[in-house]
């Protein structure tokens, strides 16, 4: 498989030899390298002290997430933009507060968290399109934002996968 990694933060990263599986390493290498100033951002750093699913940290499941649809781009017989993949994979469950809380603004959270995550991550940092669509959708059909972009079916995808293996492993821990 042949990767070429933009040289700067923001360029655009497509996989161009699909078909094959890539590791977690290599997925992870990526992610690092397109999400580093997300995972590095003082928002993100609040998402670890956030449950989202048994016993997994919002930070630690947006991660997970992230490296999910690298692997699953990877895979894929299309070219993906790998650095709004990363990003609004990061970005996706940006809501910033405990939605496991008695708070009674809380209640609806599954059908109102892609808004809430795309207004803090659009104050927070510069979203394309393709970062904006992937925020708000990736509850579809929860919510009623449909997924425009290949990068927001993977997304949709790799949360669910995510979600189902955190929370079927948080039931089995405890």
């Amino acid at each position: 498989m042949r990767i070429r990694l933009p040289q700067g933060n923001r360029g655009s990263l497509s996989v161009f030899y699909r078909g094959e599986n890539m590791g977690e390493s290599q997925a992870s290498k990526i992610v690092f390298r397109l999400g580093g100033d997300i995972l590095k951002s003082r928002g993100m750093a609040l998402e670890k002290g956030f449950r989202q699913h048994g016993t997994v940290s919002v930070y630690e499941h947006s991660l997970r997430v992230a490296v999910m649809c690298v692997m699953i781009a990877a895979l894929l017989p299309f070219r993906t933009d790998l650095t709004s993949l990363v990003r609004g994979a990061l970005l996706h469950d940006y809501f910033l507060y405990d939605w496991h809380s008695r708070d009674r603004s809380h209640r609806f959270h599954g059908f109102i968290h892609a808004k809430r995550a795309f207004q803090n991550a659009n104050r927070d940092f510069t979203l394309n399109r393709v970062e904006k669509n992937m925020i708000l959708s990736h509850m579809f059909p929860m919510n009623t934002v449909i997924p425009k972009y290949r990068e927001s079916v993977i997304l949709c995808t790799a949360d669910k996968l995510c979600a189902i293996r955190e929370t079927i492993s948080g039931s089995h821990n405890g």
